[in-house]
């Protein structure tokens, strides 16, 4: 009877450390973050059918742009918090659009009870954002000073919370206005790092034909966390790995830039289905050499 018994413990040891060594091989492949507004029409769909997608594709961290009537993607920030655990997915930012200086303390209360680090102001806020659908280009109404303040206003907000804010650019920022004004640059002279960072979108900062690695050590430390989106030759969005911007380079100098996390992104997948381009892109990312 001892014998049976001892051969029984031996095999189930035995199925635990094949089971546990698999478990650990899995979760050493998953690395790297996914900003869910490439997927967003997925999310819309099916929120945690999408989320388990985005886990299987092996990504580890993620950054919400679904935030709306308190919740996101129509979950309650806890039971939201409690869902991407279960998948084994870490919520690291959100892009908070529709924040303003009355409604902040809320936001910033569900933001900080959703798990998340990073609030991300993704555009000029309050109604200084401007499109322009024929020329599709983008900037600013208001001046740069109201905009450093507003920042700096949320940005302590953020800090007495527990939370750090980001602001997420665009090319427009990167280039003079009226005024003669680089926009970027007046904001990270302008801003207190104690409350104000940046989310440095590479693939509009090449689109401004600026240079990423020249801002990370003109202003080092200040570009917390990247999104990382390549472009083709005829200056669209495509997978990671699949268009010319020198990814490798750039991590080179992640320390001068300072960047703790970065999230893939893409926001238009054209012909390919958003859920597919992202296997393509974290496939690149390992190639590339990001972890």
């Amino acid at each position: 009877m001892k014998k049976i018994i001892s051969k029984l413990t031996v095999k189930v040891l035995f199925i635990a450390t094949v089971l546990l060594g698999t478990f650990n091989a899995i979760a050493q492949d998953r690395f790297g973050g996914l900003a869910l507004y490439t997927v967003r029409n997925d999310m819309k769909e099916d929120a945690k059918a999408t989320l388990q997608a985005v886990a299987d594709a092996g990504y580890k961290n993620i950054e919400s742009a679904g935030y709306a009537d308190g919740k996101f993607y129509n979950m309650s920030p806890v039971a939201f918090k409690k869902h991407v655990k279960s998948l084994g997915l870490k919520p690291i930012s959100t892009h908070q659009g529709s924040v303003t200086l009355e409604n902040a303390d809320a936001m910033i209360s569900d933001v900080k009870a959703a798990g998340f680090k990073y609030f991300v102001i993704p555009v000029p806020p309050m109604g200084m954002f401007e499109f322009n659908r024929e020329s599709r280009t983008m900037g600013m109404k208001g001046t740069n000073a109201e905009l450093a303040e507003i920042l700096t206003t949320l940005g302590e907000k953020c800090k007495k919370a527990g939370l750090k804010l980001l602001y997420h650019n665009h090319d427009f920022e990167f280039k003079k206005d009226k005024d003669g004004i680089v926009p970027i640059d007046y904001l990270l002279e302008n801003t207190d790092p104690k409350y104000v960072n940046f989310q440095m979108d590479l693939f509009w900062v090449t689109k401004a034909e600026a240079d990423p690695i020249a801002y990370f050590n003109k202003y080092p430390g200040r570009f917390k966390m990247w999104h990382v989106k390549d472009m083709d030759d005829e200056g669209k969005f495509a997978p990671v790995g699949e268009g010319h911007i020198d990814f490798a380079k750039i991590l080179a100098n992640k320390k001068a830039s300072g960047m703790k996390y970065y999230m893939v992104e893409q926001d238009n997948s054209f012909d390919q289905k958003p859920l597919d381009v992202i296997k393509i892109s974290h496939a690149g990312l390992k190639k590339i050499g990001f972890k």
